[in-house]
């Protein structure tokens, strides 16, 4: 039998509690917080970016520096709040200095990202950036010939739609790029209404990917919305 929703968010809440005092890797020791997600626990639409930058691990939340603002105008103008969704990342602690994650680092995160997966049951996950996109996606292809193309992946044990996004801190570096996120921010509502797919794909290991440049701005714990 399937877990009930209670049933999930409990499970989900205990995933918290464990990662909350994790010391798998390096990171515990530079870290101020763990930087675990935020948002409804049972969204259709899940975030995932690459790790928390400075203000993340200050205020131990997702995306809320200036990417995470230009994260929450785009939801508006598809009609969704942050409320609404999921924001994680694939590295739940931030690297020093916003350095490339580590092989270790993917390798000890990535349980509680796929666990995440299991219990939020999402339809969809976007990625965003390179890092995300290359990891969760299996491909080297580069974000940019890759980007509101949907896919379809096995993630955490399930069969998702997979739509890679331009990371918003490289929009804000560029302004230009803030209006091809929005074209791509444009198809999630129809995505989302689509039945689950049934499709899969397999992920690389940590040391098949190559490195990507972290980016300021990540997302929270918010496992109580929704």
């Amino acid at each position: 039998m399937s877990p009930t929703r209670e049933e999930r968010r409990e499970r989900l809440v205990e995933v918290y509690r464990e990662a909350s005092v994790c010391e798998l890797c390096p990171l515990s020791e530079t870290r101020t917080s763990v930087v675990f997600g935020s948002g409804n626990a049972d969204a259709d639409l899940m975030f995932v970016g690459e790790a928390p930058g400075a203000e993340e691990d200050r205020q131990g939340l997702p995306f809320v520096g200036r990417a995470g603002g230009l994260l929450s105008e785009l939801l508006e103008g598809i009609g969704l709040t942050r409320q609404d969704v999921f924001i994680a990342n694939v590295l739940k602690c931030r690297p020093p200095g916003n350095r490339d994650p580590q092989p270790i680092e993917i390798e000890s995160c990535d349980p509680y990202l796929m666990r995440q997966v299991q219990l939020i049951e999402p339809r969809v996950i976007a990625t965003l950036g390179n890092f995300a996109t290359k990891l969760l996606t299996g491909s080297r292809t580069g974000i940019t010939k890759v980007r509101g193309t949907v896919q379809v992946h096995e993630i955490g044990g399930r069969s998702v739609f997979l739509m890679p996004f331009l990371h918003p801190a490289a929009a804000l570096r560029t302004p230009s790029l803030v209006e091809t996120l929005r074209e791509d921010f444009a198809k999630l509502p129809e995505l989302i209404s689509r039945p689950g797919p049934d499709g899969g794909g397999e992920r690389p290991s940590a040391e098949d990917l190559a490195p990507e440049t972290v980016a300021a701005g990540s997302d929270q714990l918010g496992l109580f919305g929704g």
